[in-house]
């Protein structure tokens, strides 16, 4: 049986919206936000700073905040208690902190490297959700962007994401082998809902495969 699904998503497509309501029609947890509370809560930052790092490689990799790391995951954290919070320790931390949601299981997860840190446990099915430039900018012309405010987000933050999954999972983003499905969200919030969760109940009455993970190994953090 699946117990968690991992959605990542291009920036603008309805993602988190899609995701908060196929979570409250499962009556499953949502990890989205959540996600990153627990994360700034591990590393004892404020959730402005995880925000800062989340899919996106600092530039020059620089230090964003001068803190030192403890929490509540405190033991299972492999950077040093001295090591600045950067976009090193939220990858390091985020992906204690995402086993510990995975472990308990009935989650969606959005974003955040979801697809690359679970992408062996047979328990996860995987979803990456797009659209057209057009789709995406009417998507957020509704919630109340303005089309240049819109257009630079388009532009830059899946150009982030490239880079951040470059840079620490040693892939290209989207990396196609780690998906069950891939959907267009154009199709309407419903119909993607009712896709992904017919796909994922077909797959559970066989045998529950993975998919192929062998392009798919992340890269040694410098």
């Amino acid at each position: 049986m699946y117990r968690i699904i991992a959605i990542e998503r291009e920036y603008g497509c309805g993602g988190g919206e899609i995701a908060a309501d196929l979570a409250k029609r499962l009556g499953w947890k949502l990890w989205d936000h959540a996600l990153t509370e627990e994360i700034a809560k591990a590393a004892n930052v404020e959730c402005a700073a995880v925000e800062r790092c989340e899919e996106r490689v600092d530039s020059t990799f620089r230090r964003l905040v001068q803190v030192f790391l403890r929490g509540s995951y405190e033991r299972d954290i492999s950077p040093s208690a001295h090591q600045p919070f950067n976009t090193d320790s939220f990858v390091a931390i985020g992906k204690q902190v995402m086993a510990h949601a995975a472990e308990a299981g009935n989650c969606v997860i959005v974003g955040r490297g979801a697809p690359y840190f679970l992408r062996e446990r047979p328990d996860a099915f995987h979803v990456f959700l797009y659209a057209s430039f057009s789709e995406k900018m009417r998507r957020l012309r509704s919630l109340g962007k303005s089309q240049a405010e819109a257009e630079q987000m388009l532009n830059q933050i899946d150009q982030d994401r490239i880079t951040f999954v470059k840079r620490y999972f040693n892939a290209d983003w989207p990396t196609r082998c780690l998906y069950h499905v891939m959907i267009n969200t154009a199709i309407g919030n419903e119909h993607v809902i009712g896709s992904i969760l017919a796909t994922m109940r077909m797959l559970e009455k066989g045998p529950m495969r993975m998919p192929p993970t062998q392009s798919c190994e992340p890269a040694t953090t410098k």
